[in-house]
């Protein structure tokens, strides 16, 4: 990866917005990453964490809304 979506030289930023609980599944009910990715991210590849981006975003997507019936 020659660029990183967040500018040139820095790295692909952390997406935890500080509401850290976790779901039945271990996925965080705030960021959208299941425990192990949480856990291995400050080791991972800018495109490792792209890939995490986007499954998060997918788990987002088809993730009940609260109060919908």
């Amino acid at each position: 990866m020659s660029a990183s979506p967040e500018g040139a030289g820095q790295r692909v930023r952390n997406p935890c917005v500080r509401l850290c609980t976790l779901d039945d599944r271990d996925i965080c009910m705030g960021c959208h990453r299941s425990l192990e990715e949480i856990c291995a991210w400050h080791g991972m590849s800018d495109d490792e964490r792209l890939g995490v981006l986007e499954r998060a975003r997918e788990r987002a997507a088809t993730r009940p809304r609260r109060g919908a019936p």
